[in-house]
């Protein structure tokens, strides 16, 4: 018996060990297609250089669009559609100022962005009174002191934490919830300080805001780091010190947008769907780069890479460029809905949005047994390629919807973070900050997830 037990567990173990060398040798195809004859990149130059800018409702919107209809064709997708979805339409509407005076009489200037769908100040702007905050705990202790002035929020980026996305959750909530939480107790605009923990540059950062019901909308802006310092240092040797801040923000009404779909049909299961995507839209102030061009890109070379190699899923794979995901969310809201009302079969989705650095793991939404399986059977393919770990937890924002829905397992790529919160919604999140060798790696890994998952699901 010890003998057919052990006879048995050496055919399982060969067979095992067959399926990863022929996996490899897949992946390794991948990857030397990816590294040799790779078009992310180039994409990437094209859609933040002669794309440009891309948020939802602005000219770029559909310039971006078009783009990526094109792209997808000439990708090898076999078929390319338009899902319609109405999105915001917020604008800017010209140059954000800000500035208080100085001991001295002059004017010190403050580098600031008004914070997305937030309401403008008035062509005349305000003059008023700014108190410093350091925290939500302090606004509450506070609350009487607030009336007729400007909140400034001065919470920082916690160092402590080694993955800088939870130093950004922790200090979030003051650019999407400050301004309501000011206005309660009667303020009459915000400033916080910027979303970043940047040490090399002053660039402001914007992004979208909430307003609650329950108070009046007051004006929001971002300002620079080092402007958040001598703002909070002038604050300390001045308690009456007043701010200027006049912003041109307005909503208008909702437009027509598109999430851009591009597909490749499944040989056995071509009901049963797999997505990888990234967000389409991006911020004002820059090209879009990090937050989401590299994600967008790195879709497009996932289907490039598969119809160069040759490979016929198995399941229908999609490639979605996702409609307004920074002030939103209705792309990846729409197709989730409209899957849920054609009643379809969604496997699995992966999204890359967090930028286009080395890649080190994947977040995805499985129960631990399969956790655990797919990490033992998978981390020894991937690790080659930089990812080492699969992490619990859900995927991006556009595709969380179909989690919701319809209870799709999806998945995010987990680049290297340490950057990318310097370029995050500001003006250096160009093209130039982007490397090719990382932005490559992160494609590589996530054809090599996507290959994965069509033949195995998660056996």
């Amino acid at each position: 018996m010890y003998k057919l037990l052990f006879v048995s567990s050496l055919f399982l173990f060969s067979g095992t060990l067959k399926a990863q060398t022929d996996d490899s040798i897949i992946i390794r195809k991948i990857a030397d297609e990816i590294l040799m004859n790779g078009n992310a990149y180039e994409n990437l130059r094209v859609l933040t250089k002669e794309v440009g800018g891309r948020l939802s409702g602005s000219p770029g919107m559909y310039k971006a669009e078009a783009w990526g209809q094109k792209i997808l064709k000439d990708m090898g997708a076999e078929k390319v559609w338009l899902q319609e979805c109405k999105v915001p339409h917020w604008v800017r509407g010209g140059k954000d100022e800000a500035y208080y005076v100085g001991a001295d009489g002059k004017p010190v200037q403050l580098d600031i962005l008004a914070l997305g769908n937030s309401v403008g100040t008035g062509a005349k702007g305000i003059t008023a009174p700014v108190i410093l905050i350091n925290s939500k705990e302090e606004l509450e202790k506070r609350n009487i002191e607030v009336k007729g002035k400007i909140v400034f929020y001065n919470y920082h980026f916690n160092p402590r934490f080694v993955e800088t996305f939870r130093s950004y959750g922790d200090a979030v909530v003051y650019r999407v919830f400050g301004a309501s939480w000011a206005a309660k107790y009667g303020a009459l605009a915000m400033i916080t300080r910027s979303m970043s923990d940047a040490v090399d540059n002053n660039n402001p950062h914007t992004g979208a805001l909430e307003y609650m019901d329950s108070f009046p909308k007051i004006p929001a802006a971002a300002v620079g780091l080092w402007d958040a310092d001598k703002l909070a240092k002038a604050i300390g040797e001045n308690k009456e010190l007043k701010v200027f801040l006049r912003t041109n923000a307005k909503m208008l009404p909702d437009t027509i947008g598109h999430n851009i779909i591009g597909e490749i049909a499944g040989s056995e299961f071509p009901d049963e769907y797999i997505t990888v995507g990234g967000h389409l839209d991006s911020w004002d102030p820059a090209e879009g780069a990090s937050d989401d061009g590299t994600g967008c890109v790195h879709a497009i070379e996932v289907l490039r890479a598969l119809k160069a190699i040759g490979y016929k899923p198995r399941h229908t794979i999609r490639f979605v460029l996702f409609a307004n995901e920074e002030n939103g969310l209705r792309g990846g809201t729409k197709y989730a809905e409209e899957a849920k009302e054609k009643n379809e079969k969604h496997l699995f989705a992966l999204e890359s949005d967090a930028g286009g650095f080395t890649p080190r793991a994947f977040t995805i939404g499985l129960p631990a047994d399969k956790l655990d399986r797919i990490r033992k059977n998978w981390i020894p393919l991937l690790e080659t390629y930089g990812v080492y770990k699969f992490d619990e937890g859900g995927g991006g924002a556009d595709v969380s919807p179909l989690s919701e829905l319809l209870n799709t397992t999806v998945s995010e790529l987990e680049p290297d973070s340490q950057r990318y919160f310097e370029y995050h919604h500001a003006r250096n999140d160009v093209f130039a900050n982007v490397n090719k060798r990382e932005l490559e790696m992160g494609a590589v890994c996530m054809t090599a997830l996507i290959y994965l998952v069509d033949k195995y699901e998660f056996q």
